[in-house]
């Protein structure tokens, strides 16, 4: 999905005045339009939703946005997720992928964005009861009627893309899993084979590797790390992660941007093409982002290495 545009992505599950059961407000209306305004002035034109982010008023704020400004629609991307259903005082959450559920919760989430279609779909998270070839049914159904362009899937191990790319016709587009300076687990699962440390890491090994080879798109969840390195965190200046804020800090005065830049841009140095969702709706550290493509461009391999073992707080074996 390369047209020249940011490869971060907006993730919009900020949006919505949070997850209360109390209605939409103007003022959620208002901060909708603030972070979107954030994030086309970072260059972002990738936008990540979910029909579960509060509550579905997520959705509900953004397609407000987009009915309130005529021609937005056409120069982004929106890309949504299904599969996980929040507990109810009847019922415990559960995760499911049924071909009622997809569907359903798709048709939800169209009408709550209020747009035709979405250019991707993604599966929240694994269901263990599910069949790959009811997913597979369910999204070429919305595909074929033009509501969905791809289908990827999010916070699932090589071997689960595997199972259900079985029963597709075409490759998954995506898989967004949690990535980050603080959750580096994706790295050290391959750089602690045949080594103890590798026991302290449940990230699936293999995983980058395998969307590599089959050209899954990487998308990071998380990204920002809470802000634990770029100072809208009170442990990047008193906590654990010290050390590692004050070098994200170093680094983000040298190169003339923001922390957020440096965070992000470390992601964006992976050969793998990871491309990050930028989760805060501040609009002041959406547009801190802007500058993390040419960051990743200069971050030469001792700075990498030495923000992984910063963050790490102690050497590599």
């Amino acid at each position: 999905m390369d047209d020249g545009g940011s490869r971060l992505i907006f993730g919009c599950m900020g949006l919505g005045g949070g997850w209360g059961s109390g209605p939409l407000e103007a003022a959620h209306v208002k901060a909708a339009h603030d972070a979107v305004d954030a994030a086309l002035d970072a260059g972002i034109r990738d936008f990540d939703h979910a029909d579960i982010y509060a509550h579905g008023k997520a959705e509900e704020a953004f397609g407000r946005v987009l009915s309130e400004r005529p021609g937005l629609r056409g120069r982004i991307r929106l890309q949504t997720k299904c599969g996980i259903r929040l507990p109810s005082p009847e019922r415990a959450g559960q995760y499911d992928s049924s071909r009622e559920w997809i569907l359903a919760q798709t048709e939800e989430s169209l009408r709550r964005l209020g747009t035709g279609h979405v250019e991707t779909l993604l599966i929240h998270r694994p269901d263990p009861l599910a069949h790959p070839g009811e997913i597979a049914d369910a999204f070429l159904e919305l595909r074929d009627a033009g509501k969905v362009g791809r289908l990827g899937v999010s916070n699932m191990s090589a071997e689960q893309m595997r199972w259900l790319q079985s029963a597709l016709p075409e490759p998954l587009a995506a898989n967004q899993l949690e990535m980050s300076l603080h959750r580096t687990g994706w790295l050290e699962s391959g750089v602690l084979v045949n080594h103890p440390e590798a026991a302290e890491v449940g990230f699936p090994h293999g995983t980058v590797e395998y969307c590599q080879v089959t050209g899954v798109e990487l998308q990071a969840w998380g990204a920002l790390a809470q802000g634990r390195y770029s100072g809208a965190s009170a442990t990047a200046e008193t906590g654990p992660d010290a050390a590692a804020a004050a070098l994200v800090g170093e680094l983000a005065e040298s190169k003339g941007c923001a922390p957020e830049a440096v965070v992000l841009g470390w992601l964006l140095r992976h050969p793998a093409g990871i491309r990050p969702v930028v989760g805060t709706s501040n609009p002041a550290r959406i547009r801190a982002s802007r500058d993390a493509e040419r960051v990743a461009a200069g971050m030469d391999r001792h700075e990498w290495y030495s923000l992984w073992v910063a963050a790490r707080g102690r050497a590599l074996p």
